[in-house]
């Protein structure tokens, strides 16, 4: 049976599997898995996401099914989680399929790319889009299954020593910066580079880096950017939506009864939802709190912003041509993008836009 086939059995399993009495739960074998994260603990939401995926795993199959969540750099470096998975030194990783751009740009749609959709949006495209077989192409090529787990939301743009006030002010800027949005802003002039979550704040201060962005106010707070630079930008263009994924190793997934393969389904799908919860409902709380330390809001001059879509748009032909997998994906992609577009702005921009401007002028 292969991998696609032992999915679909274990989401329809999944009432039944769940609903299984405690007596034939206990005859179910003891499982322990370990999983690394990219995040580091402090970072209460990400790392916690998969907390909480292991411990409603636990819940779900009466403890006999166990995953042990440790942080990014403990048992595997932070950006080499894919890896860890792939070799099988551990059973998962909760991560971001877009740290993996330099194996293969194609793993950027599973994440976030710019000028692509947002959060609900990639859900739809995920589940009644295609998007899940198109991954689940790409992930197996990489002895793993993946399973969507958790979406920040649309981020911010980072934060910056100096103003941008035009496109000529990126030129030659040291700009942390994660996945396929690096190469845009090199077009910029900028000088990008991919720096894990713990190693981003030291690099600020010493003045390695001029600029970084990470997710937003909730987490940003928590690493302390606004202690070494002021300017923080909107919006994240290059992350309408950034989702995390739990990869699997194939052979650790394959050897689990369906009940388990469906408590793990059901705890991703909820973690998936719930850290957007709480991103939305956090995030407004600790950029008041930035604005009354310091920080000074801006947004994206015109001419940045023109320039990053020409930039997006040259990578995106550019990487078809040299990666037919990318171009597969992207030609799915777009055009669902672009009709989800017409949608959004058709019910939600034309509400947003009167609404929100409303509110604020009270």
């Amino acid at each position: 049976m292969n991998r696609r086939s032992l999915v679909a059995a274990a989401a329809a399993a999944a009432p039944a599997a769940l609903a299984t009495p405690a007596l034939a739960q206990s005859q179910m074998p003891e499982v322990r898995w370990r999983l690394t994260s990219s995040f580091p603990r402090n970072l209460d939401v990400l790392f916690g996401t998969a907390e909480g995926i292991a411990r409603r795993v636990g819940q779900l199959t009466d403890g006999r099914f166990r995953i042990q969540a440790f942080p990014g750099g403990e048992i595997a470096p932070a950006l080499a989680a894919l890896e860890a998975v792939q070799s099988g030194s551990v059973e998962c990783a909760h991560t971001a399929p877009y740290y993996y751009v330099g194996k293969d740009p194609s793993f950027a749609f599973f994440t976030a790319v710019p000028f692509g959709m947002k959060s609900r949006q990639f859900t739809a495209w995920w589940r009644h889009g295609g998007g899940a077989a198109l991954g689940a192409e790409l992930f197996s090529d990489y002895n793993a299954i993946s399973f969507p787990a958790g979406d920040t939301g649309a981020q911010m743009g980072g934060w910056f020593r100096n103003e941008v006030p035009n496109l000529a002010a990126l030129q030659g800027l040291k700009f942390r910066i994660a996945g396929f949005a690096g190469q845009v802003f090199q077009r910029l002039g900028a000088a990008p580079t991919q720096v894990a979550a713990a190693d981003i704040y030291p690099s600020l201060e010493r003045g390695t880096l001029d600029a970084v962005e990470f997710v937003g106010p909730h987490d940003d707070e928590k690493l302390g950017f606004v202690r070494v630079a002021r300017y923080y930008y909107a919006p994240g263009f290059w992350e309408p939506g950034a989702r995390l994924h739990l990869m699997i190793n194939q052979r650790s997934f394959d050897a689990l009864p369906d009940l388990y393969k469906a408590a793990i389904e059901t705890a991703c799908n909820e973690q998936d939802s719930e850290m957007l919860a709480r991103y939305d409902h956090l995030n407004p709380i600790a950029l008041r709190r930035l604005v009354a330390a310091g920080a000074q809001l801006r947004f994206w001059p015109r001419d940045v912003m023109q320039a990053a879509w020409n930039a997006t748009n040259e990578v995106y032909a550019e990487t078809s041509a040299r990666n037919p997998r990318f171009k597969k994906i992207w030609e799915a992609y777009r055009p669902y993008r672009d009709e989800l577009y017409q949608w959004f702005r058709v019910s939600e921009n034309s509400y947003d836009n009167f609404a929100f401007p409303a509110a604020a002028a009270r």
